[in-house]
């Protein structure tokens, strides 16, 4: 994998998990997780989504370091 490529992958999975954070502290989110006891659909897929990506990213440059 190219490295700018996966400075990218981590930059964009940092971006998503804040916003995966920021989502999941939300009204909604709190409104959800009072009848539901999870957070809402989309402060998940953020969340993991973003997860996924910063660690193909970090892989990435590891892998690109050797």
């Amino acid at each position: 994998m190219k490295k700018p490529l996966s400075i990218a992958l981590l930059v964009v999975g940092l971006v998503l998990i804040g916003y995966g954070i920021s989502a999941s502290d939300s009204i909604g989110s709190d409104l959800s997780r009072l009848f539901t006891g999870s957070p809402t659909d989309k402060a998940i897929w953020l969340l993991v989504l973003g997860a996924i990506a910063a660690i193909v990213g970090g892989t990435g440059m590891l892998r690109g370091a050797r």
